[in-house]
């Protein structure tokens, strides 16, 4: 017997779509009609940031007071002092804010903004394509695990889906984070969705096909009606005017890439349509050459970070509460430069944890001084801090999941501490 449910789970549901703009109306109508129960409550939300390319972390919060990373970056290095032209911002003495960073300082001196440095995966691999797969698949030392960590967690909530908006990514595509048994969508923009099979190989087999013929060649009733009905949902989806969305608080979203995502995210949020995770996506991190200090593609990436995650917190206003957002990297850069102005592959990075539960205001984690005895392989920062740690810890006190041991099987670490109990 195929359930609806079942049919959704099994059969992996995911839409996507281009444009820009709103809500599904389909949505607004099941509400309104009384087809969802409970749809309007408010839940806990955690967003994932993933910076791709791997981030450098030494620059982004510098440990500015140790003369060997000065030493080992003669045109990279940068000061807190204030003599100097626009520099970091000193934020205990030892470590500096890269001041395309600004943005988000105000949220560090208010107890809300933690920082764990020193942070990464066990495995010691420098391949991008790896490295990502393993911190998404949160198995770092096992390929082809089926399922993602963040699908995973939404397995974890204890309680199934009002709509098809428990778990979003805003890419045109669905990261491996989110892969597995567990409905989630991905969405590049809120309006003109298209639909897209994942999950069986019948479908993946007519992925070229109309959805509407796909499902008018099943054989299973119940299958055939769930896809009619979703494909008529997609054909009457409407704009509610979003196009026109005015932030709160004067909240000005950067025009790039991760910026909308952010503010579309903000957008889900405050209709209350059932989100507890969202996902989102910033690229260009792999600096080899010209990196630059205060300017330079290293300094924009930051600042467009920044920029856009202080826009979402300020345009959240009463929803803060609800609302935990962490980024992420798969590793960090070498502590030397190179000769062509850059950074190479390397382990340890960094990472920000922003939310009203956060122990916020402090620096975690272990960075020894940069001497080449203290660095791995005499070139990178030591992976101090396993990343399954806090993201553990981050997952299951904010979105109240427990199973820790489902959502990182091969982990059985200890929490850094950066939530309050």
């Amino acid at each position: 017997m195929i359930t609806r449910r079942g049919f959704i789970k099994a059969g992996g549901l995911a839409l996507f779509g281009i444009g820009s703009g709103g809500i599904p109306a389909f949505l607004a109508n099941a509400v309104a009609a009384g087809k969802s129960p409970g749809l309007f409550r408010r839940k806990k939300v955690l967003i994932c940031i993933f910076q791709r390319g791997a981030m450098d972390g030494l620059m982004a919060v510098a440990p500015f007071t140790d003369p060997y990373l000065k030493a080992a970056r003669p045109t990279l290095f940068m000061t807190a002092a204030k003599t100097s032209d626009n520099p970091l911002i000193d934020l205990d003495g030892r470590f500096g804010l890269h001041p395309s960073l600004h943005a988000l300082e105000p949220m560090y001196r208010e107890s809300r903004l933690a920082i764990v440095h020193g942070i990464g995966s066990p495995n010691p691999t420098r391949s991008h394509f790896d490295a990502q797969d393993y911190m998404e698949s949160g198995t770092p030392f096992k390929k082809g695990t089926p399922s993602g960590w963040l699908n995973r967690a939404v397995g974890l909530l204890g309680h199934q889906a009002a709509t098809p908006l428990q778990a979003v990514s805003l890419t045109s595509s669905l990261p491996r984070s989110l892969y597995g048994d567990n409905p989630a969508v991905a969405i590049s923009n809120l309006q003109d969705f298209n639909i897209q099979l994942r999950g069986n190989q019948a479908g993946a087999d007519m992925a070229a096909k109309s959805f509407e013929n796909l499902y008018d060649q099943t054989s299973l009733d119940l299958l055939k009606q769930t896809g009619k009905e979703t494909f008529e949902a997609s054909k009457i989806l409407q704009s509610r005017d979003l196009k026109n969305y005015k932030p709160a608080n004067n909240a000005a979203y950067p025009a790039g890439a991760l910026g909308n995502s952010l503010k579309q995210i903000a957008q889900l949020i405050k209709m209350n349509v059932g989100l507890e995770v969202a996902f989102a996506e910033s690229v260009g991190w792999d600096t080899h050459f010209n990196q630059g200090t205060r300017n330079g593609i290293f300094a924009r990436n930051l600042n467009d970070l920044s920029q856009s995650i202080a826009a979402l917190w300020a345009d959240l206003g009463t929803f803060q509460d609800d609302v935990m957002i962490m980024t992420m990297t798969e590793f960090g850069r070498t502590v030397h430069q190179n000769g062509t102005g850059g950074t190479d592959h390397g382990r340890a990075s960094c990472n920000f944890i922003l939310g009203n539960d956060v122990k916020g205001g402090l620096v975690y984690g272990k960075v020894a001084p940069l001497a080449p005895e203290n660095l791995e392989d005499g070139r990178d920062l030591i992976v101090t801090t396993d990343f399954r740690s806090v993201f553990n810890e981050v997952a299951t006190k904010h979105l109240e999941v427990s199973g820790s041991n489902v959502l990182f099987p091969e982990w059985n670490g200890n929490a850094l501490n950066v939530m309050r109990n």
